[in-house]
């Protein structure tokens, strides 16, 4: 593992350590999809904003794995292939 990406999963581990199975899903979603911001929405929540051709979708969720349970549908059919699917 490179340093950047354990610098990466040890800060997504302060962020989601009631769910740390799903911070290698966060790793893996954000390689696959740079363009897409996923970050602490304030309040307790996870929130991702996603580059849309007429502005952007911003996706809100209590929890990391209902983020990219979300954003996984959402992304599902733009390259025809399901991303971060729950391990």
């Amino acid at each position: 593992m490179s340093a950047f990406r354990t610098r990466l999963t040890a800060s997504a581990l302060g962020i989601a350590s009631d769910e740390p199975d799903q911070v290698l899903r966060l790793c893996r979603f954000r390689e696959e999809h740079p363009g897409v911001i996923i970050g602490d929405g304030g309040f307790g929540t996870w929130q991702a904003r996603m580059p849309e051709p007429d502005g952007e979708t911003v996706i809100t969720r209590y929890t990391l794995r209902e983020l990219l349970d979300k954003l996984g549908e959402l992304t599902a059919g733009r390259d025809g292939r399901p991303t971060g699917a729950s391990d």
